[in-house]
């Protein structure tokens, strides 16, 4: 069987068995509950799942926000990244619903509608009280507190200790989990909900328009916002909440020490206290032994991370999204469990390709173009005097190569991908090509380098 050559494929192989580990739980327990409950007593594997989803985002997301150097580009990508499959989602959901096929969060229909949508649409309704429209988006929020931390971190050049913030945020949620059970902000909270939900949204856009001081002010007061979340409106109480941000902030610290910015003593150190003050806050047996079990899996995992996989397994981590997020649409649509698979995995590939794919590819242009100086920034698809030609965003001076028209400095890209034997140069974005040449400038061999440019972070 063919293998994946890239360096991250590791990643892609742990989601693409977390995914469908999650859509096992949620499935058994409705085609097949006496056999899967013998097993839920034992091991959450549902639980198992997401915390090997947050393990891998500690490690992924710093990553990528740091490659960029840019708080605009990382906002920008992880929103069209997230959000047009969460709408089409949604809009299912809805359908599902009120065609009878589909159960929405019990308590959904007793909240006002905007505040649903403003809710849910910002990822934050885990953390803000408000019931998820589908219920596997709760760990979605915990998502968005951690790019929020991690953003202001990063703005404040702080984002290198993630292994000590781990180790507090860990030992904090001991004594927190014992004092705060439940979520401060709750279901009555409206106001709160409201006026936490817009803050963040204003901090987010403040942080992509704003430059200077102003952009930094915004970066911190959206990572204390994403913490106050955590603490304040966690559902499972702040000490489960902070054990999931300490989690990710773990798999930060692992990462680093694979950069050799970490002396790995400290990192192993960071995710051994995450693992204990976890088994010492968790509220029933399966949930520590889920998290232990995802903690050693990743291990395991990062310690063949340089073997080769098959290429269907990752694959399979390349739709995990889709197929985490659509898969509790279908519990009452399918007959049995394996149809239920199936159709996941068919519904699971056609919402890459169709939803996350092309939202992708327009984050990348949009990216691509707020980088370019704004004297040279033309409207897509537009000459300069304003006649409509093909192949995108035009630059000052168009160049036809094969068909398309190309900007003179694609065309030097084009031709310097190929004068360092980087196969497939041509079918790259300008943005890929050059992360690409540069990691060949630093002594990576050209596959790597292309591979590692072309992976979806």
């Amino acid at each position: 069987m063919a293998a994946n050559p890239s360096r991250l494929a590791w990643l892609d192989v742990l989601r693409g068995i977390a995914a469908p580990a999650v859509a096992l739980h949620h499935s058994a327990w409705t085609f097949v509950p006496a056999v899967w409950g013998e097993v839920d007593r034992r091991v959450d594997v549902g639980t198992w799942g997401v915390f090997v989803f947050f393990l891998v985002s500690g490690y992924i997301i710093p990553a990528s926000l740091e490659r960029r150097g840019d708080l605009r580009a990382f906002w920008t990508g992880r929103a069209f990244r997230l959000l047009p499959l969460l709408l089409a989602a949604l809009a299912l959901a809805l359908l599902l619903a009120y065609a009878g096929v589909f159960e929405t969060s019990p308590g959904l229909d007793r909240r006002p509608p905007p505040l649903v949508a403003l809710a849910n649409l910002t990822m934050l309704q885990e953390l803000i009280g408000v019931p998820s429209v589908i219920n596997v988006m709760w760990t979605l929020s915990y998502e968005m507190a951690f790019y929020l931390m991690t953003a202001g971190l990063f703005a404040v050049r702080q984002a290198h200790r993630s292994a000590p913030i781990a180790v507090v945020l860990a030992v904090a949620a001991v004594p927190l989990g014992l004092l705060m059970p439940g979520a401060t902000i709750n279901g009555g909270a409206g106001p709160a909900a409201v006026l936490m939900a817009v803050a963040v949204i204003l901090v987010i856009v403040v942080t992509v328009t704003a430059n200077g001081r102003l952009r930094t002010a915004a970066a911190v007061t959206g990572g204390l916002l994403g913490l106050a979340l955590v603490i304040l409106g966690s559902r499972i109480g702040a000490g489960q909440g902070l054990v999931i941000a300490a989690v990710m902030f773990a798999g930060t610290a692992v990462w680093r020490a694979e950069q050799g910015t970490l002396r790995p003593v400290w990192a192993v150190t960071a995710l051994l206290t995450v693992l204990v003050c976890g088994v010492l806050v968790a509220d029933e047996p399966a949930w520590a032994a889920a998290v232990l079990l995802a903690a050693g899996f990743f291990a395991l995992a990062f310690r063949l991370r340089h073997r080769s996989f098959p290429r269907w397994l990752a694959h399979l981590g390349v739709i995990s999204f889709s197929l985490y997020l659509l898969h509790p649409l279908l519990l009452r649509v399918v007959p049995n469990l394996p149809v239920f698979f199936l159709v996941l995995l068919v519904l699971g590939h056609v919402a890459y390709r169709l939803v996350e794919v092309p939202g992708q590819r327009l984050g990348r242009r949009l990216n691509a173009y707020l980088r370019r100086p704004r004297k040279n920034r033309v409207k897509p698809g537009l000459w300069p005097c304003g006649r409509r030609v093909r192949g995108g965003p035009a630059a000052l001076i168009p160049v036809r190569r094969r068909g398309r028209f190309m900007s003179e400095d694609q065309d030097l890209h084009r031709r310097q991908g190929h004068e360092a034997n980087v196969e497939g140069s041509s079918k790259m974005t300008a943005e890929q090509l050059r992360e690409a040449l540069a990691r060949v400038g630093k002594g990576e061999d050209t596959q790597s380098a292309k591979a590692e440019a072309e992976s979806d972070q």
